[in-house]
């Protein structure tokens, strides 16, 4: 999962629920202090959320554009029902699109919206492309897959989400929490441990899950078919960008650029971050995607 940074909103950002004709959805929307260059929507990744991006606001925003990351069908604030249907990948990619819908519909001077989808989040906006495809041009200024790959995760990553898969039926969330914990402290993991209002948010943030959410969604990443050469023809005409980390646990880094390559797509790989550079190497990040958003074709491949 990814851990944001900090929990404090920019003065430029703020909370609310984004209305669609399929629901509801929390989001945390930031917007330019003069003129709106563009829109973005941030769609998070497995067991992530809308806070996985909150570092990207702020310069976001300053570089022109009116961002919204949302938490997904069965995601920390947003929630959902006890219904395998609601969290098929292709369902998610419908909220996508009525999210869309819904941003282009609150104000037209920010044009049509760039679309981004970290790690799961990459896939279920995949869906979201190649269903609008069938029905005529597609609504979006671009396409952004960020930590993202063609199909299953690593089977190593895959093995540890399979572990989660067995004990759902069995135990609560609560009670996974607590293995992975411990897990995670017996593992000799050295990474830096995340401030105690964070860690106190990831706690949150895990409960809130809806177990069947996590179930379907978790299944999908163990087993999910590629669809890079679908992708590939869908998106013929629109500006696609293939950005990760230098390092990645679930779909190694060459993987990713071999989706780039096959998809025709800008790649760009973010120095000294993992799979979430969105919360690791925020201005790189930023930096790289507003860069891709203006039409930039001389931003460097490596921030």
């Amino acid at each position: 999962m990814s851990t944001p940074p900090f929990l404090t909103l920019p003065r430029c950002a703020r909370a609310l629920r984004v209305a669609t004709e399929r629901g509801g959805f929390a989001a945390l929307r930031a917007e330019p202090a003069g003129a709106v260059r563009g829109s973005a929507l941030l769609v998070p990744g497995f067991t992530g959320s809308k806070e996985d991006f909150i570092a990207l606001l702020e310069p976001l925003a300053a570089a022109g554009y009116r961002v919204t990351a949302v938490d997904q069908r069965g995601q920390y604030e947003t929630g959902g029902p006890d219904d395998p249907a609601a969290y098929a990948v292709g369902a998610l990619g419908e909220d996508v699109r009525a999210l869309t819908r819904a941003l282009a519909g609150e104000d037209g001077d920010g044009g049509p919206v760039h679309l981004v989808g970290h790690s799961f989040g990459g896939q279920v906006v995949r869906e979201a492309v190649l269903a609008a495809a069938v029905e005529g041009p597609l609504p979006w200024a671009s396409l952004t897959l960020m930590s993202t790959g063609a199909g299953a995760i690593d089977p190593a990553e895959a093995a540890r989400t399979k572990l989660l898969l067995d004990a759902l039926p069995v135990l609560s969330l609560e009670e996974i929490w607590q293995v992975m914990r411990q897990m995670e402290e017996g593992g000799g993991d050295q990474k830096e441990r995340p401030a105690a209002d964070v860690a106190a948010f990831l706690h949150r943030r895990w409960l809130a899950n809806v177990p069947r959410a996590l179930a379907v969604t978790g299944g999908h990443l163990v087993a999910g078919p590629d669809r890079v050469d679908e992708l590939a023809a869908a998106t013929a005409g629109l500006p696609v960008l293939v950005l990760s980390g230098a390092r990645d646990y679930a779909w190694p880094v060459p993987a990713q650029s071999g989706m780039a390559e096959r998809l025709g797509a800008r790649r760009v790989v973010v120095e000294d971050a993992g799979h979430s550079p969105n919360a690791e190497r925020p201005a790189a990040t930023a930096h790289a995607l507003a860069a891709f958003w203006a039409g930039d074709g001389a931003s460097p491949d490596v921030v």
